[in-house]
């Protein structure tokens, strides 16, 4: 994956970054399975070379990164021992309409992260 201008170049989505790094790789490692059947296996490396592409382009990571803050505001209060339902549902309330604004903002990439989870998904993954 060449280097994300957005991704990278922010110091506080270094960890993000590496993060789906990983998980590309590890998703490219498995799609090498023997198990998938060859058409199977090119589909899904053609959606993961273009989900490489749209990771690239992001220009403007401060949609990632709000998605980033709500998700681990909306998992932190999820996982309280005491729990305030009023402040959970506060918090993924932002976490929902961040991710709207996110793919709103990057519909390309949106489309490609559904199209290999359907994939996924189909296989049972």
């Amino acid at each position: 994956m060449a280097s994300g201008p957005g991704l990278q170049s922010r110091p506080g989505l270094s960890s993000m970054y590496a993060m789906i790094e990983d998980t590309l790789r590890s998703l490219e490692a498995r799609i090498q399975s023997p198990t998938l059947d060859p058409d199977t296996r090119a589909s899904l490396q053609a959606l993961v070379e273009q989900l490489k592409t749209e990771i690239d382009k992001l220009e403007d990571a401060e949609q990632a990164e709000s998605v980033v803050a709500h998700t681990a505001a909306g998992a932190r209060e999820a996982l309280r021992s005491e729990k305030d339902d009023d402040l959970l549902s506060h918090t993924l309330e932002g976490m929902q309409k961040s991710v709207r604004r996110f793919e709103a903002s990057f519909p390309d990439l949106t489309k490609v992260v559904n199209s290999i989870c359907q994939q996924l998904s189909n296989l049972g993954i």
